[in-house]
């Protein structure tokens, strides 16, 4: 029977991943390809796994798995900034196993589609969009029918490419096996949420729910549209229990983009976990218009440690061109009253939007100090391909600012968009400035000292790795 190796780029070189400060802050499973894995199984279909993100040093791995193996077909999840590294891993499977099949996924592949296929003849497929059923259609269906498979992009034997059309029946999520844990090597203790960001370990990430209802000019729109599903409380449950049972899991991290968007949702899964003890704790990301006081002390209840609000820009009126409902009053207010459920609060910016000036990166700074957060991101703005701002700015080129659109290096730690107006040296200044004034204000360091009883271990891995911390401060201070 056909099989086929899924693989998880690590996007540069393996010698760089031991200075590489994100991957020591944070390092998640691939849960998509874990998905694709477990569903292909229920359908007898031979796959195996190897993620070169928690393994820098796959490529011996790879070569001899496909050397013992000869599968069918390698598959690759690609963001943007690996991309290029799953194309020169593409290119030794090639090498081992001359008739292997080389199919990409993921958001960078759904957002530019024929465009790949054309750049690149060493594809032979592309799966666009929402991936399980995609890949197990495309992986059982006889080449002559291949045009009745949507959501694929493929070439004929005149070598022409071909799109099939988006697929129009999304899966029901709830029907979905719990993603492929046990083929992820070395799951769970490989992986590591962000520092200061848990209690226990180990921990997990986990996603409940697809795609967004809301429309901000910087997310991709190319794999789920506008479309929102999620999974039921119960499943939602049953899947904790599981990695809890199965993996001893204390903490989880649920990486949706909208957890809290169901209320009633929410408040079931909540219930059970009060109901049911797991002793599991969980973090989550929110939107502020989708919390009230009740329903946080319910989730305070149920085991929620902390809650990821994305605040972007403290300017209002850079933030009003880029995203829905930009009421920074009312950020202000719903971040008070998760404070006053004794729940942590992570906040969540960038830097660099269209529209960015010296006078908005200083409003940000006044805002963001001005809240009682716990802990936060600042993020250089990448305009992705799949995002609306993207194209945007291609299409109005210098009206909006310079772009070097360097695939390798578009990871959100470079600043590849440059806000017309500004220099890209001023903006490292200002960023490394932003950092530095939050990390020296006594409250601050009060809350991250206080971290060596709540997130001992976190303590422990910044302290293993200081080094490499420091390394890769002194660097951004040299820009």
């Amino acid at each position: 029977m056909k099989s086929i190796l899924l693989v998880h780029p690590l996007g540069y070189s393996a010698a760089r991943a031991k200075t590489d400060v994100s991957r020591m802050a944070n390092i998640m499973p691939p849960l998509g390809l874990a998905s694709i894995a477990a569903y292909l199984d229920q359908y007898h279909l031979p796959n195996h796994m190897i993620d070169c993100y928690a393994h820098p040093d796959s490529d011996e791995m790879i070569l001899d798995f496909l050397k013992k193996e000869n599968p069918a077909f390698i598959g690759f999840s690609c963001t943007t900034s690996s991309f290029f590294d799953g194309i020169r891993i593409a290119s030794l499977a090639k090498a081992q196993c001359p008739g292997i099949k080389i199919i990409f996924g993921g958001v960078h592949v759904s957002a530019l589609r024929e465009h790949l296929m054309h750049q690149y003849p060493s594809l032979d497929y592309l799966v666009v969009g929402e991936g399980e059923a995609a890949l197990k259609e495309l992986l059982t269906t006889p080449l002559a029918d291949l045009p009745t498979v949507k959501g694929i992009v493929f070439r004929t034997d005149e070598k022409k490419v071909i799109f099939t059309g988006f697929r129009t029946k999304m899966l029901d999520l709830d029907t979905l096996p719990f993603p492929a844990y046990e083929k992820l090597s070395g799951y769970p203790h490989v992986y590591k949420l962000p520092i200061f960001n848990y209690p226990k370990v180990p921990n997990a990430s986990c996603i409940s729910s697809r795609g967004c209802p809301y429309s901000c000019s910087y997310c991709d729109r190319s794999v789920f549209k506008k479309s929102f599903r999620y999974n039921s409380a119960t499943y939602l449950y049953a899947h904790l229990k599981y990695l809890k049972e199965q993996f001893h899991i204390q903490h989880i991290n649920f990486y949706d983009d909208q957890f809290t968007f169901n209320r009633e949702r929410v408040e079931s899964f909540a219930r059970l976990m009060i109901e049911n003890k797991l002793n599991l704790t969980f973090n989550c990301a929110a939107r502020a218009e989708h919390l009230d006081f009740d329903l946080l002390l319910l989730m305070k209840k149920a085991g929620c440690w902390m809650i990821s609000l994305g605040i972007e820009t403290g300017d209002p009126d850079l933030l009003a061109q880029h995203r829905q409902n930009p009421d920074l009053d009312m950020m202000r207010e719903k971040i008070n009253l998760i404070k006053k459920a004794g729940i942590r609060v992570k906040g969540l910016l960038m830097m660099g939007l269209p529209g960015e000036t010296e006078a908005s990166i200083h409003k940000s700074r006044q805002y963001v100090y001005s809240l009682p957060i716990d802990d936060f991101n600042l993020a250089k703005f990448t305009p992705f391909p799949g995002s609306p701002i993207y194209k945007q700015i291609t299409q109005k080129g210098s009206d909006l600012g310079a772009f070097d659109e360097d695939w390798e290096k578009m990871d959100c730690m470079q600043f590849l968009f440059v806000p017309k107006g500004i220099t890209r040296e001023r903006m490292e200044v200002l960023f490394i400035d932003f950092y530095k004034s939050h990390f020296q204000r006594f409250s601050v360091l009060a809350g991250y000292i206080s971290m060596l009883w709540k997130s001992p271990d976190s303590w422990k891995r910044f302290l293993k790795d200081l080094t490499g911390f420091l390394k890769f401060a002194k660097s951004n201070k040299r820009m």
